[in-house]
């Protein structure tokens, strides 16, 4: 559900960015917002990525002869 939540976060953020920057007259606080939500959703999908693995195995197995 989290994960659902920040992908909006995103895709909202994204769509707001670009439709500030697309009008002529560009409102800058509309444009902080999209960023503002574009990089919350980065930020908390990001956070739930483990940066090393949590177990021994790895894709890489070393030959023991």
């Amino acid at each position: 559900m989290s994960r659902i939540v920040n992908i909006i976060l995103i895709l909202i953020g994204g769509l707001i960015a670009i439709y500030a920057q697309a009008e002529e007259n560009q409102n800058v606080y509309i444009l902080i917002g999209g960023i503002f939500l574009l990089m919350t959703g980065l930020y908390r999908l990001s956070r739930g990525i483990s940066s090393k693995p949590t177990n021994d195995d790895s894709f890489i197995k070393e030959d023991k002869e």
